[in-house]
């Protein structure tokens, strides 16, 4: 937990509810004369994984398309990450990863091998999309690359040749390939996964074992001035923080991020995760009890963390999070499509709440996944797009990235939603590299309205301005060919008065404000 003024926001607080039905009153202290820990801009990174229609007609239609492209990638897509300031996308997998070679996606394309998809759905991997591809992709994005390397079913030797063959400025053999293929320059390569999810699909690991495959590969990367790229051990499952404890301790010096993987499951049952629309209120309250507890995950990992790495240089990168439903019916169950509602825009926002307050540690988190998989900021089909819920809680909390945290003094109400019991909402607050102070709230209240009101120390504001994202209905859309219903709209319900600022806040919604 990043620094001692977070707990004192725990403590400082007493917090009652009104007695007017529909509202819930709710009293915070804006600490704007001190800060806490950076928000790193990656905490609001992607994930595209070789898996259904993720990158196949998600990124990649070809050059020869009618979609509008540039060299194959579609320029919508591109220009709806661009909107948001995507920070950075993790490629190529996932499961995927580990059965990756990356030279089936160098060359001419009409040469390249087709091979099947085994972990998802079995489908043709025609290899059109690779290195080059995404590198492009990235590019024209601008965001930075963060490429998964296999461990499960390859070699150090194999690893090492990728990372030339990008990153390589010289005469090398590798380097003239890349040439021959199209790029002159190497790619710049930020950050490096070695391995994902090596206790699953990734290769059956214990931990032990892992941490000797890790230093092994590590042994390999030669870091240098041409690959500075920070690397990334496979972490855990959820709440294991035995595989941390295990990996940090053996590999630890030869690290500089380890990763976690969590994902909202709102019955808590992998058999029988539950639809994505058409939900009841149990199980709205349900996928905000279950997405909650990446706060207690958090927690006990960076407890690991700081005992074995008190200097805090090991960053936890939280690459995979997000909602998992069941998929839509009549579609393939391999390709983990599902659609995206009101309350996945809610449930984004609580997280990055959460990763805010751990931000001294957390210092990146990828959405799975961008693109038509689980809970995807963008939906295509054909020459159509759709932005979700998920995507506009991204682009209201942009102010958020590269900001410096404030202390934001607050206890929410807890609430029974259908048996469910939860704090009613949950909240940040940080200074944004514009030197305005935001604040940002995610109510989770179905049917009742917050009433926050706000102290603020250390603060002269004038003018308080903002968004809001909500809906009418709870499992609300945005749907291909209809006009989007779930859109943020100008926030009406901050006041100022002195030093106190009051936020109106609708039932079900995201809002975030700007103080001037």
């Amino acid at each position: 937990m990043g620094g001692k003024w977070l707990g004192a926001a725990i403590a400082l607080l007493v917090v009652a509810t009104s007695a007017q039905a529909g509202e819930i009153s709710a009293t915070a202290t804006l600490r704007a004369d001190q800060s806490g820990p950076a928000i790193s801009r990656y905490i609001y990174g992607q994930f595209s994984e070789h898996l259904g229609a993720g990158v196949y007609d998600g990124i990649w239609v070809g050059p020869d398309s009618k979609i509008p492209n540039v060299r194959g990638v579609r320029s919508d897509v591109v220009g709806a990450l661009k909107a948001i300031k995507t920070p950075v996308i993790r490629w190529p997998g996932g499961c995927f990863a580990d059965e990756y070679h990356w030279r089936d996606g160098i060359g001419p394309r009409d040469k390249r091998p087709s091979r099947k998809n085994n972990w998802w759905g079995g489908s043709p991997e025609t290899n059109a999309f690779g290195t080059h591809e995404f590198m492009d992709f990235a590019e024209q994005v601008g965001a930075d690359p963060y490429v998964a390397v296999n461990v499960g079913s390859s070699n150090p030797t194999v690893m090492r040749e990728w990372i030339e063959y990008m990153t390589s400025p010289g005469e090398d053999t590798l380097a003239q390939e890349r040439r021959a293929n199209g790029r002159d320059k190497p790619w710049k390569v930020p950050f490096i996964g070695i391995g994902n999810e090596s206790w699953g699909c990734g290769g059956e690991m214990t931990p032990e074992y892992y941490a000797n495959e890790y230093r092994r590969f590590s042994s390999f990367f030669h870091k240098n001035s041409d690959n500075p790229a920070v690397r990334v051990a496979s972490g855990a499952n959820s709440f294991d923080v035995n595989w941390t404890d295990v990996v940090t301790k053996a590999a630890a010096k030869r690290m500089d991020a380890i990763s976690l993987h969590y994902y909202t499951i709102q019955t808590g049952d992998w058999n029988k995760k539950g639809a994505a629309t058409g939900f009841d209120k149990a199980a709205w309250g349900k996928s905000f009890a279950q997405t909650l507890r990446m706060d207690d995950l958090l927690r006990q990992h960076i407890a690991v963390l700081d005992r074995n790495d008190p200097q805090k240089r090991i960053g936890l990168y939280v690459d995979e999070w997000g909602t998992w439903y069941d998929t839509e019916p009549g579609t393939n169950p391999g390709h983990l499509y599902q659609l995206n509602t009101l309350r996945d825009g809610v449930l984004a926002a609580v997280n990055f709440n959460i990763f805010h307050k751990h931000a001294e540690r957390v210092r990146m988190a990828n959405i799975a996944q961008t693109i038509n998989v689980l809970q995807a900021v963008i939906l295509t089909k054909g020459d159509q797009m759709v932005l979700t819920p998920t995507y506009y809680a991204h682009q209201m909390y942009m102010p958020f990235q590269d900001s410096t945290a404030i202390p934001l003094e607050i206890t929410a109400p807890e609430i029974d939603v259908a048996g469910s019991k939860i704090p009613a909402f949950n909240a940040s607050a940080a200074k944004g590299k514009d030197g305005k102070i935001y604040v940002a709230v995610a109510n989770m209240a179905l049917d009742d309205s917050v009433k926050l009101n706000v102290s603020l120390a250390g603060l002269k504001a004038k003018t308080v301005s903002g968004q809001v994202l909500t809906a009418d209905k709870m499992d609300a859309m945005n749907d291909f060919g209809a006009k989007p219903v779930v859109v943020p709209a100008p926030f009406k319900g901050g006041k100022l008065s002195g030093d106190r600022l009051t936020l109106d806040i609708p039932s079900k919604s995201v809002v975030v404000v700007r103080l001037d």
